[in-house]
């Protein structure tokens, strides 16, 4: 393959969505890279593109959780196609599996779309774009036929171009596959993006909640082997990563193979309680659960050191009738007990949720008893979302919808919760020391200082700091620092940061 000097060709990646999509971005990246291209992964909003005439295609990781998650969707794809005008666009992840005509509205010609269980043949696309490449024959990018190489050879008989109504754009429709994707080959131990590592060992839902899309799209779960993520694992150790973010649509539904002639599965309690045992110094952070699988036999696995102090719970509501029309399979009294089980296997661990206001019948009592629960728990952050009907979903056809000023109004008063909840969970913390992994190191200028070397790092425990230091410091280091201010402002677009400190050590 040809080295990335060799080619005069950079490919764009765009990612919106969970950390799941960013960790098969990641794949997608390294392949791309493997390949021989150059990569731009910023946000094409965010930065000037001055080799815009060089990006030949852009890929866009989609996301399907809420409209509003749709709509930015098709904001980045129209703005993609305005930045990089001699670029294809490849759509995928979940909103390409349900709302592909929206999508190819937007382009007569530059749009391909391939559905979230199509994206591994991203990465047998990058080597023979290459090679093409390399033989100078994608010189003329106005004659390039992204969706030809993706009917090449053994794929012509399982995907064939659909031609729209008043839209030249193909579309690229699966028709019975021989062999079922493999949904975990998008595997890298390199990242480029991002410093701590993620592995995806889950995919797909068993639960139809009623405001869902998510299990329509990437459909039933499915888990990769324990020996394989044993594998993997090891290999970000041996890389001296220091930690790992174990990933999946519902980690909570983890069953793998404990080995590929293995009859017998393992659930993620087994599993991470392995992971550990055959590891020495690597880290685990989990990114998300269900309420109801926070467990005594759970908590005792992850009251290892090695286990990052943040957890977060898939909550929804804390009103159990609200709760009982979204087919959620727990109770307030769930959410809980698990919050009562997670502070006991750690030490102040920070613990965030996810909730829906205005789902529809939620009373203004309902609402209450959602507020008064996060209240009383005191979640360290609450990440809280208007409903939002999705087509194809049992919640979109309900009766007794909210009025959007109302579901409006309800987010403001979580968020106004979360803000404060969150900024007296940073301050119990300034003066004391925390592990934390470098993300990246930059310049910038504090308010009150001269210019220095500022580098921001993520806590165990999931927070977001900066600190000063004269020496040069790899992103992926693990240091340690204390804590000496607050600097959270909220939802402030001027400050991500939590929290100033200042550096104790490198590890």
């Amino acid at each position: 393959m040809p080295s990335k000097d060799s080619l005069a060709y950079i490919v764009h990646i765009e990612t919106l969505g969970c950390r799941l999509n960013q960790d098969e971005s990641e794949g997608i990246a390294h392949f791309f890279s493997e390949a021989g291209f150059s990569l731009d992964m910023e946000n094409v909003s965010l930065k000037h593109h001055a080799d815009s005439e060089k990006v030949f295609l852009c890929i866009v990781n989609t996301c399907t959780v809420t409209g509003k998650a749709e709509q930015k969707a098709r904001r980045v794809i129209r703005l993609l196609l305005q930045t990089f005008t001699k670029a294809f666009v490849i759509v995928t992840g979940c909103y390409a599996e349900s709302g592909t005509e929206e999508i190819l509205a937007l382009s007569q010609s530059r749009i391909v779309v391939l559905n979230g269980k199509q994206k591994s043949l991203l990465k047998k696309l990058a080597f023979s774009l290459a090679k093409d490449a390399e033989n100078a024959c994608l010189k003329d990018l106005n004659t390039l036929k992204i969706e030809n190489y993706l009917f090449a050879e053994k794929e012509s008989s399982v995907f064939s171009p659909i031609e729209k109504k008043k839209n030249s754009s193909l579309f690229v429709e699966t028709k019975k596959l021989a062999v079922a994707e493999n949904p975990f080959e998008l595997y890298t131990s390199q990242f480029v993006k991002h410093s701590r590592a993620s592995l995806k060992i889950q995919d797909g839902c068993n639960n139809n909640c009623s405001f869902c899309k998510i299990h329509i799209a990437r459909g039933k779960a499915i888990s990769l082997n324990v020996e394989e993520v044993l594998n993997r694992v090891k290999e970000l150790e041996t890389a001296n990563i220091p930690e790992v973010v174990l990933t999946g649509v519902n980690l909570s539904q983890y069953s793998g193979k404990r080995n590929l002639d293995s009859r017998e599965n393992a659930n993620f309690t087994e599993l991470l309680k392995i992971l550990l045992n055959e590891t020495s110094k690597i880290r685990f952070r989990i990114s998300s659960f269900y309420p109801e699988h926070i467990t005594k036999e759970l908590c005792e696995v992850i009251s290892s050191e090695r286990v990052q102090n943040s957890f977060h719970l898939s909550v929804q509501s804390g009103n159990d009738e609200i709760l009982r029309l979204m087919l959620r399979p727990y109770s307030a009294q769930d959410v809980r007990n698990a919050v009562l089980l997670l502070r006991s296997a750690k030490k102040n661990p920070f613990i965030s949720c996810d909730i829906i206001a205005g789902f529809p019948s939620e009373s203004e009592e309902a609402f209450l008893d959602t507020k008064n629960l996060c209240s009383e728990l005191h979640f360290a952050w609450i990440h809280a979302f208007p409903f939002s009907p999705r087509q194809g979903t049992l919640a979109g056809k309900m009766q007794n919808q909210i009025a959007e000023n109302i579901k409006n109004d309800r987010v403001k008063v979580l968020t106004n919760l979360a803000i404060e909840e969150k900024r007296a969970y940073i301050a119990s913390f300034v003066g004391k020391r925390l592990f934390a992994v470098v993300e990246n190191s930059r310049q910038m200028r504090l308010l009150e200082a001269k210019k220095e070397n500022v580098f921001h790092a993520v806590t165990e425990n999931f927070l977001h700091v900066f600190f000063e230091s004269e020496k040069e410091i790899s992103a992926g280091q693990m240091v340690q620092v204390e804590l000496e201010s607050v600097t959270f402002l909220g939802l402030s677009k001027e400050n991500d940061r939590d929290a100033k400190a200042k550096l104790v050590c490198c590890i």
